[in-house]
């Protein structure tokens, strides 16, 4: 069996069922912003302030569990980790759609974001289980797909079960399938090459060679506390916490600020909405590619930051006085910030060895679920108490601009002098 036969085999088998995977996370936790935009408010009596609070409490139960996930899935199980989380963060996202008290809507979000948390880490290092350094961009870019891909639809169909029926109904529809995934997710899925039985034994010994010259070449990390006060990890940490505040301060409101901005219906702005999002699914795959081919990892995630933070600036400048053209921005902006994830993700295996990746791409993880809640909370409180989006685009733009100040100070690792095997596609 030839090089490129396994590639095309482990690729067929093992991404379909991560990119479902995530993209069931994905539609849990982007949802609310529909649901704010139709009515959930009102018929709560949420408060601005409150409705601020609960579409960024998933990120503060999703910041404190990263880690131990992280770490269980390195040294312990990916699959039966995912597997749990798959079940109940179903539950928590459809009850989301039972509640009728504001009170339990905190604790449910605060739930849904801690057994979420572990899901992200837990599919990286899965993936890093199967994917060599000359794929491993493109295999996170796959991955990381689910959101972008998610949101598109999600926002058309979130608008169509708002008008059809309620915002209850969206939740509950939207929270099901990941409980019925779960068995499909525990007899699908192998932990590692050596367990499928779908892959020979020469292809495994192939596998098993590449990833152990690519860890031969990492500087030896003791432990987690070593590699944590690493210079890169905490540089990738603040890096991140930036990134995602403008991510995320965009995901979970544009709706509402299109809404607010236009005189269209929910469905409309359902489809408006989601346009971003296709523009993110083609820069994710171009720019993962290009990452692939390069092995520069840095140059394909700072400059897709700096246009982002310019198309918020843009929007900021041109305000309310032309809807379509800050529109257009807000596209442009969205289709940036998701451009470099897979490229990003790339760098921490390739510098850190296999004992410690894990949780440290949890830790750069919780930070970013950290930058999620101040994204979320902020945006959505400027949003309420302006009136107008103009203070948020601010935000966003000058945490982006941060973001890749801080990409650039990231010094990467050597590369090898010999070229080492590789198995992409």
């Amino acid at each position: 069996m030839n090089a490129n036969t396994i590639a095309v085999r482990r690729w067929w088998y093992i991404m379909p069922i991560a990119f479902f995977t995530y993209s069931l996370a994905y539609l849990d936790r982007a949802n609310y912003g529909f649901a704010s935009a139709a009515g959930m408010a009102r018929d709560l009596n949420i408060t601005p302030a409150l409705s601020s609070l609960l579409s960024s409490l998933f990120f503060l139960g999703y910041f404190f569990f990263q880690i131990p996930g992280g770490i269980y899935a390195e040294r312990r199980s990916a699959k039966k980790l995912v597997f749990v989380s798959l079940i109940l963060w179903g539950g928590c996202a459809s009850l989301t759609g039972i509640v009728n008290d504001a009170n339990w809507l905190v604790v449910i979000r605060f739930l849904l974001g801690v057994v979420e948390a572990a899901v992200m880490p837990a599919m990286l290092v899965y993936l890093s289980n199967w994917f060599t350094r000359a794929e491993r961009s493109r295999a996170n870019t796959f991955l990381i797909l689910g959101n972008p891909v998610t949101v598109l639809w999600m926002s058309v169909l979130s608008g169509y079960l708002i008008q059809a029926f309620d915002w209850r109904v969206m939740f509950i529809a939207e929270g099901v399938p990941a409980v019925i995934w779960a068995a499909f997710w525990w007899i699908l899925v192998r932990e590692k090459p050596a367990d499928a039985a779908w892959l020979g034994t020469q292809e495994k010994i192939d596998l098993a060679a590449v990833f152990a010259a690519e860890q031969s070449g990492l500087k030896p990390v003791r432990n987690y506390g070593e590699a944590f006060r690493s210079t890169k990890v905490i540089l990738l940490c603040a890096q991140y916490f930036c990134w995602n505040v403008g991510v995320y301060g965009f995901v979970l409101w544009l709706p509402s600020i299109l809404k607010a901005g236009s005189s269209l219906g929910i469905v409309s702005t359902g489809w408006l909405s989601a346009v971003p999002y296709l523009l993110a699914t083609i820069a994710m795959i171009v720019v993962s590619y290009i990452s692939d081919k390069t092995l520069n990892r840095r140059a394909c995630v700072w400059p897709c930051l700096l246009v982002g933070a310019f198309a918020f600036i843009g929007s900021y400048l041109v305000g309310t006085s032309n809807f379509w053209l800050s529109y257009t921005l807000l596209v442009i902006a969205g289709g940036a910030m998701y451009a470099p994830y897979g490229p990003f993700f790339a760098i921490i295996p390739e510098m850190l060895p296999h004992n410690v990746a894990g949780g440290a791409m949890a830790l750069i993880n919780s930070m970013g679920a950290l930058g999620s809640f101040v994204g979320a909370y902020v945006v959505g409180y400027l949003n309420s108490t302006t009136g107008n989006p103009s203070a948020s685009y601010v935000l966003m733009a000058a945490s982006l601009l941060i973001a890749v100040v801080l990409t650039i100070m990231v010094r990467p690792n050597p590369q090898p002098s010999a070229a080492q095997p590789s198995y992409a596609s």
